[in-house]
Order: structure tokens, then sequence, then C-alpha cells
């Protein structure tokens, strides 16, 4: 029976005033009642659009329709045939542009709500089987090297680990997980839910190396030549922050997004019983428009500051982030600043943040993202009081891998070059996620690990 219900399921989730307090999760979760209403208003399009717009290309129709009958192991297990985080992708995937963006049920209402679905199956399948035994692949006796342990790197190790390989996964960090640990906050995706996923790929067999920046430790080559792998994978992120280059951004109270969030979610700065230092200041200025810029806004009013701006140059037509992120920004108290720019962070005599100088903007012709440019109005300078700002402008690639690696070419945009399997200029080294295409998404990253592990099959299977 088809639910003919034109709007999702709500999604049950913390008081605002209560949870920009708290770094506890937003949101709650469906019950199985919700989550078969849900996927009821599935109408099993014979097309499956939504599988065109999944990066890893999950069988959509298939799992929700077991959701839709209670069968939330059999559901759980289509998923895992093509995604080995599902807990991970049904809280931070942008659906809205991607699987639910193509759902007919959102040419007359809303999509059916596929992310919640899937984030619904894996947490039913950790609370009633997460201490099932998980087998182990035979070994067909090829050992790989992948260099990043995110979203791209898990997915390419849980992959190759299912195909037999002996996989090493290198990571410069002293935690697991890239981005997932670092960069997403505790309330949007708790990171014992990445701890979990990281253990079910080690109880397979893939073998994690943490406290190893390849490129300083030990080269990709010496991998290769010295130690025996066949093939590496270079997943690596792009971690490097960028800056506006204006005045004042080396005051002590201008910090990268990359830092702010790293010591409040990998270093912890936001529990007591850390010792992570962090500036606790009262005005914040975030300036950006992507998820990332969102992450750090709420980060900073759950540490106590009082007011909080989002400052982004162009509408809110263009903004980036995700509805959902910017919905759940404006509840918590975040101030938006559209069509504005700063100019100029104002020192207050000691080397500190005394305000942040911003001009207005219009939008003009498109640039070559296909956007509105936005142009500055002359005359519109105007200054906010902050004491703090926190640049969310996008991150780039460490060349760091580039620079040590012996012929390893780069791509037009500077990152690490490929072809559409992954393929960089050297056969035996393959490449895929930001590393390649700059910041992007998870899943997006997760494809292309994807990707990158039926590159390598392919090629150590000649």
């Amino acid at each position: 029976m088809i639910n003919l219900r034109n709007t999702k399921n709500p999604m049950p989730e913390q008081d605002p005033n209560v949870r920009n307090k708290n770094f506890l999760e937003v949101t709650l979760g469906y019950t199985p009642e919700m989550a078969i209403s849900e996927a009821m208003r599935c109408v099993r399009c014979r097309k499956k659009p939504c599988m065109s717009g999944c990066p890893v290309m999950i069988k959509i129709p298939d799992f929700v329709a077991k959701v839709a009958e209670g069968d939330f192991e059999a559901a759980y297990q289509i998923i895992s045939e093509d995604s080995s985080l599902p807990a991970i992708c049904g809280r931070v995937c942008p659906q809205e542009n991607q699987c639910e963006g193509e759902c007919v049920r959102g040419v007359k209402g809303e999509p059916v709500s596929i992310g919640r679905l899937e984030r619904f199956v894996a947490d039913w399948h950790a609370a009633n089987y997460g201490d099932e035994e998980i087998p182990k692949a035979e070994s067909n006796g090829h050992k790989v090297a992948i260099i990043g342990a995110g979203p791209a790197g898990l997915a390419c190790a849980g992959d190759l680990i299912n195909k037999g390989y002996e996989v090493t996964v290198f990571e410069s960090l002293h935690k697991t997980g890239g981005v997932l640990v670092y960069g997403i906050p505790q309330f949007r995706l708790p990171k014992e839910i990445v701890a979990a996923e990281v253990s079910k790929l080690e109880a397979k067999g893939v073998r994690f190396v943490t406290d190893a920046i390849i490129g300083r430790a030990i080269t990709v080559d010496e991998l290769i030549k010295d130690e025996g792998y066949e093939s590496v994978f270079i997943g690596t992120g792009a971690g490097l922050p960028s800056f506006m280059h204006i005045p004042g951004e080396n005051l002590l109270g201008v910090v990268s997004a990359n830092e702010y969030l790293t010591r409040i979610n990998l270093m912890k700065a936001y529990k007591d019983e850390y010792d992570t230092p962090i500036m606790h200041r009262k005005r914040i200025a975030v300036v950006g428009g992507g998820n990332v810029a969102m992450d750090a806004a709420r980060c900073a009013k759950r540490m106590g500051a009082d007011d909080v701006y989002i400052i982004y140059r162009r509408s809110a037509d263009e903004i980036p982030a995700r509805a959902e992120e910017i919905h759940h920004a404006e509840e918590e108290g975040i101030i938006f600043h559209y069509l504005t720019n700063p100019v100029r962070i104002l020192d207050d005599g000691n080397g500190d943040v005394k305000g942040i100088e911003c001009v207005k903007m219009e939008l003009g012709e498109p640039d070559a993202s296909g956007r509105r440019r936005p142009v500055e109005i002359k005359g519109s300078n105007f200054v906010e009081d902050v004491d703090y700002v926190i640049m969310a402008i996008g991150t780039k690639l460490n060349k760091l891998i580039l620079d040590t690696t012996e012929n390893l070419e780069p791509n037009e945009r500077g990152g690490i070059g490929t072809d559409e399997k992954a393929n960089t200029n050297r056969p035996e080294i393959f490449a895929g996620g930001d590393a390649v295409t700059g910041a992007a998404t998870v899943i997006k990253a997760m494809g292309a690990g994807k990707v990158a592990a039926a590159g390598i099959d392919e090629y150590l299977s000649r």
C-alpha cells in the first residue's frame, strides 16, 4: 500500500534552545513505525531515478521496500552491498541534492526521506546485530596500501578487504575517520558511530596505522619498493585551509574552521576533562556559507558565544550548505549576513580582534561556477562588533605526497590527476576523493574510493 502523504514524516529533534548548549545528537531518529510509514511513501518507480543520484548506487527502492515490509535487517543487507558506511551517510549526505533530488514524490510534494531511512536501518542493525561476528574474506595474497582513513579510504578498504586483499590504511592523525572525526561535530555525527564502522573493517582484517605521515615517515615509492605493496590508493582529502588574504587575518583571534573544528571534535575541547586550548569568545563571525561554516557557527554557539554571525557574499539562494544545516543553524540562533563580504579585520591595539569590516554585495552576471558573481556596492562598508573570526572559505590539497612521489603528475585543478577509473599517470597508484577534486561531500569521496577499489582489483587481476 502506498502512503499518499505529500510531506515527509517529521524527524524527532532536540529543542533548539536546549541543543544549542550541548553536543548531543540533534536529530533523534525515526521509530520503526515512522520508518515504515515513510517507506510506504515510495511509489516503486520502474526507472529508479533515485539510484542515479547516489554516488555509490545503493539499491534504494529495494531497501526502502524492505523497510516498508518491516524487514529492517534485509534492508540493511541490501544497503551494505554498495555502502560500507550507512550509519554515517544516513546522517551527513546531502540527500536533497542527490538521491532525494531525483525522487518523483518531490515533484508535487516532498521526496521520500531516503537518508533518514538509511540512518534508521543502520542504527537498527547496530542495536540488534552489532555484536555479531564478522567473517573474514579468504586472502588472495595481494597487498594494497591506502593513504588516508577518511571516507574515501574507508570505502576503498571495505571493498578491497571483501575481495580478499591484504589492506593497510595509513592515517596521519592519531585517530581514524578523517573529516568524519576532525571536521563534523558530535551533534551531527556521533564519533562512536565512526569508531564502530572502523571496528567492522578491522574485524574483517583491515590494518590501520595511525600517526603515519606519508611523505615524511615513509614515501609512496618506499611503500611500493621496500614494503611490498603492489598498489597504493591516495585518499588524503583536502585539509589545507584557505584564507582571504585581507588585512588583519594574522591577528590572534582569527582561525581557520579546520583548526577550530579539530580542536573541538578531535581534541574534545567541549569536554571539561580535556585540556585542549581554545578561545572562548562572545561575538564570533564565521566567514563562508558551506557545511563547514555551519558546523563552526553551531559549535561556537555551543561553546558559549552570545552572538554568532555567518558572513556570506552571495544570497540565500546560492548558499551551498545543506538546507537542513541552515535550518538547524537558524533555529539555534545563528545570525545570517547574506550579500556581505569581509574586507578587513580590525586590531584592538594588542594584536587581537575588535571587529570585522564588511561591504555589502549585489549579484551580477554568472561566473564560471554558474552562480551569479557577487559585486561590491561602493560605500556600503560597515563594521560588525566581533572578537573572534573563523575562516570557512574552503580547503585545498596539501601537496606533500605530490612533491615526494616520483613522477606523480597533478591535474588541472592542482590535485592528484586521475581518469574515470581513479588511475593516475602511474598504473600502480590510484587516487580519489578531495585529493583529486577538491573539497566535496562524504558520499562522493566514498564513491571515488569504490571506483578506485574496482580499478585496483582490475589492475592486480591482470
